[in-house]
């Protein structure tokens, strides 16, 4: 498979519990939009989304757990297993991202502070369990 130049080499490919609901969540909280939708044979589940956010794009589905367990989301398998790690521009922005993904609904699980490597991080755990992580350079000499 050649490589398509738009693509990203990485992208972020998320399973949720109610992906019509986790789509409205990231609307609101991140500014993402949708610029894809297919729906499952049953029209309740997602079979394939894909989001912009944050000057990229975040790829999502439902469960299908009939199709074998190996991609389950963090409510079924009990944690998240990974962080989605956005990088911003300012420390602002991250207060303001932690601020915006709290009031609709995300959970802070790390207020944003300024961190021993040189930059202001703070993470929420949005309600279908993922951890999203927001970092951002301080000035010159504030550590």
């Amino acid at each position: 498979m050649a490589f398509e130049p738009d693509i990203p080499p990485i992208q972020v490919h998320l399973c949720v519990k109610g992906g019509k609901e986790a789509i409205a969540f990231y609307e609101k909280a991140f500014d993402a939009v949708e610029t894809f939708e297919q729906m499952a044979e049953d029209g309740v589940r997602v079979l394939h989304a894909n989001l912009t956010m944050f000057g990229s794009e975040v790829m999502l589905h439902d469960e299908f757990p009939e199709f074998g367990a190996d991609v389950l989301s963090p409510l079924t398998r009990g944690g998240a297993s990974l962080t989605v790690n956005i990088n911003l521009k300012t420390p602002a922005e991250v207060d303001r991202a932690i601020v915006k993904a709290a009031a609709a609904g995300a959970a802070i699980a790390m207020p944003p502070g300024d961190m021993f490597w040189g930059a202001r991080y703070g993470r929420v755990r949005d309600p279908f369990g993922h951890v999203w992580a927001f970092n951002a350079p301080l000035a010159e000499g504030k550590v």
